[in-house]
């Protein structure tokens, strides 16, 4: 008995003794200005323990199993992140209330992240630096995003096929480029800005992500603002204004929510000559909850986006027309046309199903997506090119000339250019009405069009087995049909275009009519047809102490190409299927952290995994034929990095170190060349490229005072080719020797000497110095200096194969091609270090129940003139015309730069209700 009574006071003491080790934390999350409760706050200790604030009255409970000296953090999405340092001892801690301030520097988002449009590429690549960053809190990737990215600069060197993008958990990125097209949601900041973000090799709950990370955006009306916004922006960047409005409705009514939003931006003209932009967007989202674990939700997207496009320069355009100048554009009637205008209108239809419960989470959509982008230009026909900066018509042709230096004609190309710089619209439409023969075109204006269906299907789960094993896994289903072909779009005064390569004098469509007129496909039209099959699963683990993931994936791709002319050039492999492309893909990566207490921690993370290359590095020439690269192969990844956390009352911040290695890359360029092999229009493949990208990253955040915060942030990196890429050239037209064609068609080039060449990624160093004054009356001023360097162009691949040292005339090399004259001619130089100064402010009002702001900021305040980035010319692609070329100090094939915007404002009002 005694026994008994005595293993009984033992069982009720431990349970007892259990239950005094758990400790609680509780409050409530309030906004500050209209004291309304905050739905779905995050509320963090130490990086461990975390809930989510009650949508109803913003209260949250978290348990702790020991006491003492934590910092609470508390998040929410369109506010102001607060830490406050808590001690806990022998009972429960309440808060009370803890009120959070509206982040209003969101409304900035849209306008940047039109800025990094790389236009540069002409393929509408985005940089990832403000797109994908703008969902994390960290003052590192903050600065990446708003003050770096105005300067091209990318984050870890990477390019933005390295990061995820899912919009409702369906993946995003083309698979034409990998890359994700923003403009499918643009101006719709208000219903996108719902997003979670995992930097670099970070778990995701949605995905097993890429080397930069995943975003996931969420447009779940359950999730949004409520009520009714507008807001209405000026500025000088891309566009001149915008206005956008959106409503989400209040209480569920019957278990039903909606939001739905608008905008228009708008520009006659943007900071650089002749960039008009036009964008209209609209959106459409529909939530039902059919019982407290399942809901459905359906979305819907429409975004329009019309703007003018830009040219990168060489340095003597730029000294002769400055900064803002930009070729592609004219007069015409006195209205502005440029003559390389991108559209982009893609709608999404979107259906989600949600399944939530208190350990298990599903996630299962449909979406569809249709739409074309397509990209204007002007084709010339035997008739003289129509680009005011074209080589011949600048004063460095003149000066360059092999039989000698001609002063006097090089001053008249000098005050002709100066006269008239810009695209002449008349003397076109007057060519061709002088020029052509019976009504054909000398000169025409035409669209590459890609006209894309696809559907996909996906599916993300997470299950907690219990409080310290998770289990997140996810499939999806991509399926793509992508017309590409060029549209006539104005014939520029003449009746009809006679569809024949002038450089073969062959027909491109051997089966249609050989004169065509306006809307009628020419030159090339062909279907690509993409599959993609991914699954991923991973396994996380939480401790007290230390939390660890390991996560593998397995993706299938296959690509097929359907050519629709027969071109007379490539008669039997331009028409028809050609073969279908397929790989099979795997990746795995791994995580651990270690907490030495709730502020300091380390955490590692490492992956290796393949990738397919995308479809535009798959086939040569697409529009011509179905070859495909020879001995094509997966892309390697190999990647760590090392991170330590620091997280004190008042300093935050973190310190990282990276090293990332991407193997078997393959890249194909198109460009005009004179080489020691030929001259003509070239198609460049590399095969075996390796890249290697490491540096360290440092973020520091103190704040000063209630009201004063300063924040230090460095990035110090080394992007480098990382071996000899081997080369290929196939030749558009018959231009090369016989005997040198492989029988592909293709010249093997053997290998370019690339090795330890810097990447052109963009600033490889980055310092920022920040200060931020919020006052109590709900205004607040924020000034950033920042000093980017270590920034390169782009090497021409071809000039450095053993093809540059040899004469076209005789086959041999140049006498005078030494190493040492090589090396000279082709050194690398970086582009100019500098330094720019941005300035932010606001302020915020509650009047009568509406929270009123205003937000503005100025960047590059001193005016700075800077280059953010350029690519060295293939059009010398022998020693004897680079070296000629070069003699004078001012060649005429000079690397071509873009500059970044010099002084420029943006202002934002909104009122919400």
């Amino acid at each position: 008995m005694r026994i008994g009574l005595a293993i009984s006071y033992f069982i009720l003491h431990s349970i007892w003794s259990y239950a005094q080790e758990i400790y609680y934390v509780k409050g409530f999350v309030k906004d500050i200005a209209t004291r309304d409760p905050i739905e779905f706050a995050k509320i963090e200790i130490s990086g461990s323990v975390f809930v989510e604030s009650d949508p109803v009255n913003g209260k949250f409970v978290l348990s702790l199993k020991k006491p003492g000296d934590f910092i609470l953090s508390i998040s929410a999405q369109d506010y102001l992140s607060k830490r406050i340092p808590i001690s806990i001892g022998d009972g429960d801690l309440d808060l009370g209330i803890i009120f959070l301030d509206r982040d209003i520097v969101q409304d900035k988002t849209d306008n940047l992240i039109t800025l990094t449009d790389s236009d540069l590429l002409e393929d509408g690549s985005i940089s990832m630096s403000v797109g994908m960053l703008q969902a994390t809190k960290d003052i590192f990737l903050n600065r990446a995003a708003f003050d770096f990215g105005q300067a091209f600069f990318r984050v870890r060197g990477y390019g933005s096929e390295n990061g995820i993008i899912l919009l409702n958990g369906i993946p995003m990125n083309k698979l034409m480029d990998g890359r994700p097209q923003w403009n499918n949601w643009g101006g719709l900041n208000d219903v996108t800005r719902n997003q979670e973000f995992t930097h670099g090799l970070q778990a995701s709950d949605y995905s097993f992500g890429g080397v930069l990370g995943v975003t996931n955006i969420s447009t779940r009306p359950s999730s949004l603002r409520k009520g009714l916004r507008f807001s209405t922006s000026a500025s000088n960047r891309t566009y001149t204004g915008r206005f956008m409005a959106t409503y989400t409705s209040d209480l569920p009514q019957k278990g039903i929510s909606y939001s739905i939003s608008a905008s228009r931006r708008w520009a006659k003209e943007g900071y650089i000559d002749g960039t008009l932009y036009d964008a209209n967007s609209f959106f459409g989202a529909f939530e039902f909850k059919l019982d407290d674990r399942n809901s459905v939700n359906l979305t819907s997207i429409w975004a329009s986006n019309r703007r003018g496009s830009s040219s990168a320069i060489t340095e003597e355009v730029f000294q002769l027309a400055g900064n803002k100048y930009n070729p592609y554009w004219g007069t015409q009637n006195g209205e502005i046309r440029n003559s390389r205008e991108r559209k982009i209108v893609e709608p999404i239809f979107m259906f989600n199903h949600y399944f939530s419960s208190k350990r298990f989470y599903l996630n299962t959509g449909i979406s569809y997506q249709f739409g074309t982008i397509s990209k204007g230009r002007i084709g010339y026909y035997n008739a003289p090119n129509p680009d005011k900066t074209y080589y011949r018509y600048l004063p460095s042709y003149y000066i360059n000339s092999p039989i000698g230096a001609n002063f006097i004609a090089a001053n008249m190309a000098k005050d002709g250019f100066l006269k008239n710089p810009q695209l002449n619209w008349d003397q076109l439409y007057g060519a061709n009405s002088s020029l052509s023969v019976q009504g054909k075109a000398a000169y025409i204006s035409y669209e590459d069009i890609n006209e894309n269906q696809q559907f996909n299907v996906t599916t993300i789960g997470n299950y907690a087995l219990n409080d310290h094993f998770k289990i997140d896994f996810g499939g999806h289903y991509s399926n793509l049909d992508s017309d590409n072909y060029a549209e006539i779009s104005d014939l520029l005064g003449a009746d009809y275009h006679e569809d024949i390569d002038p450089f073969s004098n062959t027909k491109n469509d051997l089966d249609g009519n050989i004169n065509k007129t306006t809307s009628n496909l020419f030159n090339y039209y062909y279907n690509i047809k993409a599959e993609v099959y991914d699954a991923f699963v991973q396994i996380g683990i939480r401790y007290p102490k230390w939390d660890g993931f390991l996560a593998a994936n397995y993706v299938s791709t296959n690509y097929q190409r359907d050519g629709k002319f027969r071109n007379e050039r490539f008669a039997n492999s331009s028409f028809g299927k050609g073969v279908k492309v397929g790989f099979s893909n795997f990746g795995a990566k791994a995580g651990l952290t270690y907490k030495f207490n709730g502020r300091h921690w380390v955490a590692l993370n490492g992956a290796f995994l393949t990738k397919p290359p995308v479809y535009q590095n798959v086939f040569i020439n697409p529009r011509e034929n179905n070859q495909v690269v020879n001995n094509l192969q997966s892309e390697i990844i190999t990647s760590t990095d090392l991170n330590y956390y620091l997280r004190l009352p008042n300093v935050t911040g973190r310190l990282s170190g990276y090293y990332t290695r991407f193997q078997n890359t393959t890249d194909i360029n198109f460009f005009f060349v004179d080489a020691g092999v030929g001259s003509d229009f070239v198609q460049e493949v590399l095969t075996d490229l390796d890249k290697l990208h490491l540096g360290t990253e440092l973020g520091l955040e103190y704040q000063l005072s209630s009201a004063v915060k300063i924040s230090l942030v460095a990035a110090l990196g080394k992007f480098l080719y990382a071996s000899d890429p081997y080369v290929t050239i196939n030749f558009d037209t018959a231009g090369a020797e016989e005997d040198i064609l492989s029988p592909e068609g293709n010249i093997e080039l053997g290998a370019a000497k690339l090795k330890d060449y810097k990447l052109s990624q963009g600033p490889q160093k980055a310092f920022a110095l920040g200060m931020e004054y919020r006052d109590p009356k709900y205004w607040w001023v924020g000034a950033t200096a920042n000093y980017l360097g270590n920034n390169y162009p782009g090497i021409s691949t071809i000039t450095r194969t053993q093809s540059f040292y040899l004469d076209p005339d005789t086959g041999m090399a140049f006498p005078n091609a030494t190493d040492e004259n090589v090396a000279r001619l082709l050194s690398q130089n970086k582009l100019d270090n500098f330094y720019l100064l941005n300035i932010v402010g606001g302020k915020s009002w509650l009047k009568k129940g509406k929270y009123i702001s205003v937000f503005a900021s100025i960047n590059n305040v001193f005016d700075s003139v800077f280059r953010t980035g350029g690519y060295e010319q293939s059009r010398n692609g022998n020693f004897g015309q680079l070296h000629q070329d070069n003699l004078s100090g001012n060649p005429s094939f000079a690397p071509k730069y873009w500059y970044g915007y010099g002084r420029t404002y943006f202002i934002n009002f909104a009122i919400g209700f």
